[in-house]
């Protein structure tokens, strides 16, 4: 299920939309004041920001380049300002696309997908973002989520876990582990890193949910499949 992060001070309007979105898979978080929905970015990932600009306390527009500028992440702007020029601001500032208001549901649910299938499209090759279903990885802000809840990890916890996410389904040796983590030295023995799988487990692994399996002989191996 897609997870958007709707930023929008008429209630009613959210709660409508909120309702017809889910029932075509999703999901939406709203905020109906917009510094509360900038700082939920930071702790939360989400798919797509579905921005109104007429908002308490901070113009949609500020936001939307504050929001461009920092993240990466498609911008649909849903507004009832019709003057051009806030369209070609909107654009200018980051926005992915401007939808006027009032519309009818199914055209935003059209342009929601559209959207998200250019921004896929385009996304550079070396992309700073590795989905692993339910983990994402942020190389470029150094961040672990899970179920789109951030981890809370430490410096060699990070490092080994990205190392797994991105070796995922292959069986790695506490040694190229090790060698891949600049938190721990290349001469430590097992129990160091077996300590720290450890802790990645107890983090990770719940509700009978198991990502970190040994293997005999040779190290660890990181996979989600057991658990789709």
């Amino acid at each position: 299920m897609l997870e958007i992060l709707m930023i929008e001070d008429d209630l009613e309007l959210a709660t409508i939309l909120s309702e017809y979105l889910k029932a075509h898979d999703i999901n939406v978080t709203n905020y109906d004041e917009p510094y509360t929905g900038m700082s939920a970015i930071n702790t939360r990932h989400f798919d797509l920001l579905l921005l109104d600009l007429t908002l308490p306390n901070l113009d949609g527009l500020e936001v939307c380049k504050k929001v461009a500028k920092e993240k990466h992440i498609p911008i649909i702007i849903s507004s009832a300002r019709h003057d051009i020029d806030d369209r070609v601001l909107g654009l200018e500032y980051g926005a992915d696309d401007y939808i006027p208001k009032p519309y009818d549901p199914k055209e935003l649910v059209a342009r929601i997908h559209s959207v998200l299938r250019r921004y896929k499209t385009t996304k550079e090759p070396n992309s700073t973002e590795i989905i692993c279903p339910p983990f994402l990885l942020n190389k470029s802000s150094r961040e672990i989520f899970l179920n789109n809840t951030p981890l809370d990890l430490t410096k060699a916890e990070y490092e080994i876990l990205s190392f797994m996410i991105e070796n995922k389904n292959q069986a790695l040796t506490r040694d190229s582990i090790a060698a891949h983590s600049d938190s721990i030295n290349p001469d430590s023995t097992n129990k160091s890193i077996d300590v720290i799988m450890g802790r990645l487990r107890a983090k990770i692994e719940k509700e009978g949910k198991k990502y970190i399996f040994s293997i005999r002989g040779i190290g660890y191996k990181f996979q989600t499949k057991d658990n789709e």
